[in-house]
């Protein structure tokens, strides 16, 4: 049997805000184990999906960048030791000649990274240059690269978090303010709802699985027929869509709509369709 810290305790409340003597429980019954602590308690009605903790291990910046023509962008994260050199703008600055450099060269694995062109310098010495510059020791820790008939960004917090979001786009020009407006708005609902995956096509196997069997315990907890207890289960897996899938969620500045209905009503505007397909969300330290 595993011990059973204060601590888990804590960390299984500020994941499930479930009450402590019921995390401790759900520990005791998981033997330690956090992700199934979290499955007896969702089985038990007492916490909805877990929240990512998400807690820095790192002080640093994301940096995300887009080309002129909006259709490829990069996201990097680069740490630092300090939050007072993580929120310098030189510190910024060479994260984003990083970003640049792996666009340019469409590298996101880091150490094939550390070796790509970044303005007539290698990464690598950028890193160096901005370790003697800034006085910290830094860590180029993730980066991304998108392309796509759209592509657009958003930065929260300073640096907090970066995301890119990818489109499909037809008699639209991406790179124009009104496009870009309006990717600005789905990378900040992305920013600020943390959905699992653009679309529910796109939703791994794995996660639908998990969930239904989640909310298939749940049903049977009820001790109602097996035909009652399936559309139960079936209901809840369609909520878990509607919460999680970007294109689903309900849009942060008119909830009244989701993000497709305000994506279409931007595109009958503009005179083109628009099409959510893809994003990536880089929280610092996460």
């Amino acid at each position: 049997m595993a011990a059973i810290t204060a601590a888990m305790v804590k960390e299984l409340r500020e994941m499930t805000d479930a009450g402590m003597m019921e995390c401790k429980k759900a520990l005791v019954e998981a033997d330690g184990d956090m992700d199934k602590a979290v499955d007896v308690l969702r089985t038990r009605g007492l916490a909805a999906a877990a929240k990512k903790v998400g807690r820095a291990t790192n002080e640093g910046t994301v940096m995300a960048i887009v080309s002129d023509d909006a259709t490829k962008g990069a996201v990097v994260e680069l740490n630092c030791e300090t939050d007072f050199v993580g929120m310098n703008e030189k510190f910024k600055g060479y994260a984003e000649k990083i970003a640049r450099a792996a666009m340019a060269a469409n590298v996101e694995d880091v150490e094939a990274l550390r070796a790509v062109d970044a303005e007539g310098e290698t990464v690598e010495d950028v890193l160096t240059d901005a370790i003697h510059t800034l006085g910290e020791n830094m860590n180029l820790a993730r980066a991304a690269v998108v392309e796509a008939g759209g592509v657009a960004s958003y930065i929260h917090g300073g640096g907090k978090i970066g995301v890119l979001v990818t489109f499909d786009v037809e008699g639209i020009d991406p790179a124009s303010d009104e496009f870009q407006h309006c990717g600005r708005d789905v990378a900040m609902q992305v920013a600020a709802a943390s959905p699992v995956s653009a679309t529910r096509e796109s939703v791994p196997a794995e996660v639908v699985a998990h969930e239904m069997e989640i909310y298939k315990a749940q049903a049977a907890e009820s001790g109602k027929p097996e035909n009652i207890q399936e559309k139960i289960a079936t209901g809840r897996l369609e909520k878990f869509y509607k919460e999680s899938c970007l294109t689903e969620q309900a849009f942060v500045k008119n909830p009244d709509q989701n993000v497709t209905d305000y994506v279409n009503e931007v595109a009958k505007k503009l005179g083109g369709t628009i099409k959510v397909t893809g994003f990536k969300r880089f929280m610092l330290g996460e």
